[in-house]
């Protein structure tokens, strides 16, 4: 999908489709809606005069110009209220846009985002539309048998009457693809079948990004594991034959002597929960292990595309968790990295091993911080939900950080 930046006014803008956004509970037009209104003959305030389009959140309504206007279609967006609006609503809002577009076959579409009228910031906005609009359009689709689904959309044009905001759109929409090529990356690898993401192939994929970007990536085999001492990861993966791989991913975009961040990523390829295994029911689910994995992975690669000024090491332990003869028990005892002991009561709580060894091999890099993600247990969603995320920190200043910036 190609995403690209052109000064024009909307109403002079020959393209598919271009989407407007406009306000619950708003009865005037403003801005790129009003000028589209306006050369229109009054086509979209008649549409919510009528009270077919409120503008609630999600909310979209396609209407055909029929030669009035250089586009052939208006989209207009529901963006909710004026005053509860924010980057994620912005998002979601261009998400479901994507998708009616995509649903209409409408394969080029263009966008006008007014200078200030959402609230949320020029660049923000512009930011927010283009990562709703790319990770909306998401689908894995490699093992379909027969692709059926619409086509993909082929490019995206965001204009601006404005010559002196097309620089700040250019850069807004180039961060912003890049961080969804890293996303795209990271639920491609999530999405696949673990006999298409075994340790070896996530190994693998994340070697592929040194031949592309500013990365050194290194994997440590099962043999240098037992030479330095992770025993905890080697005793969980004792029950497959596809031995474990350490990932390790360093990005250098900072002063040469300042100490990186660190992010951990459990990466257990299947986790079948070993001699205390799992329930058959949604065992299936269990490929999405390794989501921490590919979360940091995923990071590594957009950190060294946007030339972040940071210095950041990926740690990735992948492995598969599954019940062979030659597989941990309960009852076993495995000495960890740290020389402190485990005793094993259910080896379904292979997370904590896997992470306890690299999380004692991250002092080696004398870290600034570290930042360990990990579909670590299922109390997780029982307490929270599907849709918040549990964070344990001995650092509220950290903590702080980290929830901003999210």
């Amino acid at each position: 999908m190609k995403i690209s930046i052109k000064k024009q006014s909307p109403q002079k803008h020959k393209t598919e489709a271009i989407l407007i956004g406009h306000y619950e509970g708003q009865s005037s037009l403003e801005g790129a809606a009003g000028e589209l209104d306006k050369a229109g003959s009054g086509m979209l305030s008649a549409l919510i005069a009528a009270g077919d389009f409120s503008g609630k959140l999600n909310e979209t309504a396609l209407i055909y110009t029929r030669g009035l206007l250089p586009s052939k279609r208006i989209l207009l967006i529901g963006l909710g209220k004026r005053d509860q609006i924010t980057p994620e609503k912005f998002r979601n809002a261009y998400a479901a846009a994507a998708r009616r577009m995509r649903d209409a076959k409408v394969r080029k579409f263009s966008l006008a985002l007014d200078s200030g009228k959402y609230g949320v910031g020029m660049e923000r906005s512009a930011s927010a539309a283009v990562e709703g609009m790319i990770l909306g359009l998401y689908r894995y689709t490699p093992f379909k048998t027969k692709n059926d689904e619409p086509s993909q959309i082929e490019a995206i044009t965001l204009i601006d009457e404005n010559s002196g905001n097309l620089k700040l759109l250019k850069e807004a929409a180039r961060e912003s693809e890049i961080i969804c090529g890293a996303v795209y990356l990271a639920r491609d690898l999530v999405s696949a079948p673990s006999n298409e993401m075994t340790p070896a192939i996530l190994a693998r994929e994340a070697l592929r990004l040194k031949e592309t970007n500013s990365l050194s990536v290194k994997i440590i085999e099962a043999p240098a594991m037992k030479r330095i001492g992770m025993n905890a990861l080697l005793g969980v993966a004792r029950g497959s034959c596809n031995p474990p791989k350490l990932i390790v991913m360093e990005y250098r975009g900072g002063e040469k002597q300042a100490p990186p961040v660190v992010l951990v990523g459990k990466g257990i390829t299947f986790d079948s929960g070993g001699i205390s295994i799992k329930p058959s029911e949604n065992m299936n689910r269990m490929k999405d292990d390794m989501a921490g994995g590919a979360a940091v992975i995923g990071a590594l690669k957009a950190s060294a595309e946007l030339g972040l000024p940071v210095n950041g090491i990926g740690l990735v332990p992948a492995a598969e968790n599954l019940p062979d003869g030659c597989a941990y028990k309960p009852g076993d005892i495995l000495r960890s990295l740290s020389g402190q002991t485990s005793g094993i009561i259910s080896t379904d709580a292979e997370g904590r091993l896997i992470l306890a060894d690299v999380l004692t091999y991250t002092k080696r890099f004398k870290p600034a911080a570290v930042i360990d993600m990990a579909t670590l247990t299922g109390a997780c969603i029982i307490a929270l939900g599907d849709f918040l995320t549990g964070m344990f920190v001995n650092d509220e200043a950290l903590k702080e950080r980290l929830i901003k910036a999210s």
